[in-house]
């Protein structure tokens, strides 16, 4: 449509070479095509050109010092996209990788990814270009401190809550809060991911991974089918990756895979959980180092992958589970997924597939699960924390993992109905952009041009 064409070239004009924020605003708008055809309503209250525009957007220095006295300095971004449903809330991403146009297709993706948990948040995404591997725990102190110095004047319980994303986990949370509290002497949820000790929610760390194997069963109970049983591709070995491993095992299926920056690891009888937690969560060992006491694995370093994609999509498997980062999978490893039998995508990264395979599993009508739907878990348990923050209680885990098990079925629920509504049964990307949608431009309509 012109409308849509016309919007995507003035963002072009107005934010160049962003072309990461370019593929996740393409994505949603020609999936929303159809309620476009069926209304003109949006388009004369101009709705996705004050959507694709950030609120506010803020970008800063952060000097700090090295273990050996030497000054160094990065970039730190927070982006605070749309408050039309709550404020805003996403996660702070530190990486080398990380620079505007990735923190921008972030937040956009986390305004539809929050509206479809049905909670009362808004979108955004923050981080920094700073690389936590291989540096001490004074550095990341140090660096935490120094960033959350700039970004505490922005941010609050009820204004913007930030939490982790790659590269910022328990430990990083922690430093940042500790600063945020020396800062404004206050101590309040405006963090989440924070430890148990001090105000954290049971099942956060684990809520993301679980969410998506919840979002997976509930695709294949609508095919009359399930999890039990299916050997499972997983990419990544992250928080997402490792408790989506722990869910699937739960549920009877097994996984075979998992990554990281340096390699894939294969084991066709199931990965040892165990061992990846230890290598992972505790000595931050890399992968390789499986093969010690599972010499009947395999491990192909990243410089062995094949040019079109990633190794860890050519094994024979049900389903797959991208979990480590954006466009991870294309076009080449969805075609080889689908030679090898596969059935099912659960996105537990977020846009972790390529448009092109994304096309591939849309025209095949396997079980797609887009991340925006099938990783929203992460921030939804992250909003049940701000809530047992704001009055001052502690639920159980069952009490959340129930909770986070029904807002799951729920957002499955309302992408497929959607989908169906503009008579595309299955399209789960097509109904969960036109739901989060919906719900976000309704509300922004309703608040007046602001």
């Amino acid at each position: 449509m012109n409308y849509i064409h016309r919007t995507i070239a003035q963002l072009k004009q107005t934010s160049p070479a962003q072309c990461e924020f370019y593929q996740a605003v393409e994505e949603v708008l020609d999936s929303l095509e159809p309620i476009f055809a069926q209304t003109s309503h949006y388009q004369q209250q101009a709705i996705i050109q004050r959507m694709v525009e950030p609120e506010r957007q803020l970008m800063f220095r952060v000097p700090w010092v090295d273990d050996e006295g030497n000054i160094q300095v990065n970039k730190g971004y927070r982006i605070e996209f749309n408050s039309a449903l709550g404020p805003y809330k996403g996660g702070l991403r530190f990486h080398p990788s990380v620079n505007a146009s990735i923190i921008k297709f972030l937040g956009f993706e986390q305004i539809f990814k929050n509206a479809l948990t049905g909670l009362p948040i808004g979108g955004g995404k923050g981080g920094a270009n700073f690389d936590p591997k291989g540096r001490s725990d004074g550095e990341i102190m140090r660096f935490c401190q120094s960033f959350m110095t700039e970004l505490y004047r922005h941010i609050g319980p009820t204004t913007d809550v930030p939490a982790g994303d790659i590269g910022v986990g328990a430990r990083e949370i922690g430093y940042m809060f500790g600063q945020y509290k020396r800062l404004t002497g206050r101590y309040e949820g405006v963090l989440t991911g924070k430890s148990l000790l001090w105000g954290g929610s049971l099942a956060r760390k684990e809520a993301t991974g679980y969410g998506a194997v919840y979002f997976a069963n509930y695709m294949l109970e609508d095919r009359d089918d399930s999890l039990s049983g299916k050997r499972c591709l997983i990419s990544g070995s992250g928080n997402v990756a490792i408790y989506a491993m722990e869910k699937l095992y739960q549920l009877g299926a097994t996984p075979i895979t998992c990554s990281d920056s340096k390699g894939t690891l294969y084991d066709e009888s199931g990965i040892d959980l165990k061992l990846i937690k230890q290598l992972k969560e505790q000595s931050r060992g890399c992968l390789s180092d499986y093969l010690d006491s599972h010499s009947q694995a395999k491990y192909t370093p990243r410089d062995d992958y094949p040019e079109d994609g990633h190794a860890v999509w050519r094994y024979s498997a049900d389903a797959a589970f991208p979990c480590a980062t954006q466009n991870e999978l294309t076009q080449a490893d969805a075609k080889a997924l689908l030679e090898n039998g596969c059935i099912l995508v659960s996105e537990g990264a977020n846009m972790p597939s390529t448009k092109e395979a994304i096309d591939c599993f849309i025209e095949a009508k396997i079980a797609y699960g887009p991340g925006k739907a099938a990783n929203a878990g992460g921030v939804a348990t992250s909003q049940l924390e701000m809530a047992q923050n704001a009055s001052m209680q502690s639920w159980t885990f069952e009490e959340v993992d129930e909770k986070l098990k029904q807002i799951m079925k729920d957002i499955f629920t309302t992408a497929s109905d959607t989908a169906k509504e503009f008579d595309q049964p299955g399209n789960l990307l097509l109904g969960a952009n036109i739901a989060g949608f919906r719900r976000v431009a309704d509300a922004m309509i309703e608040q007046g041009v602001v």
